[in-house]
């Protein structure tokens, strides 16, 4: 009863739960929060020292007694204590110029589709523990696939890759339901770890993610782009232990990235290959579709076309359209209940306007 009176003064929101960023939809307002999924935590006393954009220009910088760390590890929850405490940062964040002295929305979480059911509760229970009156799970790439404004119900297929910090998903839906899935723990963060492993394998030189990321957004790149871009690379030399600086090419980032790449194109292969044939001619017509930050990397949608022979496309603000999948499934819930995953508190019941 409770529950239902501050329900009143709450607002519903949308979460985009991600590895490397969280994305907040409210209910009638659209996106209003875009944030690192890191927290920074005192270790002598367990307190949260800051959570979000603050946390992360912490990472690398900190004492040692405190740790700027990302509660999410490959799309799943690792810290569910510090999970807990961003989640409930953010609920609070949406409902900050309210009258809601304790907010009780209904979220809708989307999480990747390979997750266990222990993983699955995690997030539910972190959620509701975050202050949710009700939590409503629903998977990424059908989220990606509403977000992008695909026809979901009608029956035929279509292809939806979303590459994400922590996972790749990739998804055949048709009539409401996903067909085929494969969920990869290979997205953004591995592309980081290769570029440093490289640099410490070819140029003896340990460099941060920060730096890693840097670099493959600066020059990175699927397929040769016909223009040879270099950057300085900046770390400290494994063998003298000072600093040291190294110009790196496009080249050099592409051959780091390339094993990770190509197992991305193959999990594509093998799903369209595990597709019922008629779904697979409506493929060849409507082409693949690529969300998530990670198919914002030069030319990976060139590689996916030449590898497969299927025209992709990199959906509209594809950084978006997970929480923007969560947000319509928000405002239209009596239509797209059915994409909703069952909740371990009893099925996932319709949303009540």
């Amino acid at each position: 009863m409770l529950g239902k009176i501050f329900g009143t003064f709450s607002k519903d929101i949308g979460i985009d739960l991600g590895t490397a960023n969280t994305l907040v939809y409210v209910k009638g307002k659209g996106i209003i929060i875009n944030e690192p999924s890191v927290v920074a935590v005192n270790q002598k006393t367990g307190q949260v020292l800051a959570i979000g954009q603050e946390a992360k220009r912490m990472v690398g910088r900190t004492p040692s007694h405190i740790v700027a760390t990302r509660p999410l590890v490959e799309g799943v929850i690792s810290d569910f204590e510090v999970t807990e405490q961003m989640l409930r940062y953010f609920i609070n964040k949406v409902h900050k110029e309210t009258f809601a002295l304790m907010p009780r929305p209904r979220v809708v979480v989307g999480i990747p589709s390979g997750v266990t059911e222990v993983e699955r509760r995690a997030v539910e229970d972190a959620t509701r523990n975050a202050g949710a009156r009700e939590v409503y799970l629903i998977e990424e790439p059908m989220a990606a696939a509403i977000g992008s404004r695909l026809p979901i119900h009608d029956p035929s297929g279509n292809v939806i890759v979303d590459i994400g910090g922590g996972t790749t998903e990739v998804a055949v839906i048709s009539l409401g339901g996903i067909v085929v899935a494969k969920s990869l723990r290979i997205a953004g963060d591995k592309l980081n770890e290769d570029i440093i492993q490289y640099a410490r394998d070819n140029f003896k030189l340990l460099i941060g993610e920060k730096t890693a990321e840097e670099i493959k957004i600066g020059i990175g790149s699927a397929i040769e782009m016909g223009e040879e871009t270099e950057a300085v690379m900046r770390g400290r030399d494994l063998i003298t232990g000072l600093p040291k600086e190294v110009v790196v090419t496009d080249t050099h980032v592409r051959e780091a990235m390339e094993r990770s790449n190509k197992l991305l194109v193959n999990a594509i292969k093998d799903t369209i290959e595990q597709t019922p044939p008629e779904l697979v001619a409506d493929i060849m017509e409507r082409g693949i579709i690529l969300a998530g930050g990670g198919s914002l990397l030069r030319g990976f949608d060139k590689l996916i076309a030449e590898n497969t022979k299927i025209k992709v496309r990199v959906t509209e603000d594809p950084l978006t359209a997970v929480v923007r999948g969560c947000g319509v499934v928000l405002e239209d819930v009596d239509k797209l209940k059915e994409v909703l995953l069952p909740s371990h508190f009893g099925d996932a019941l319709r949303l009540r306007k």
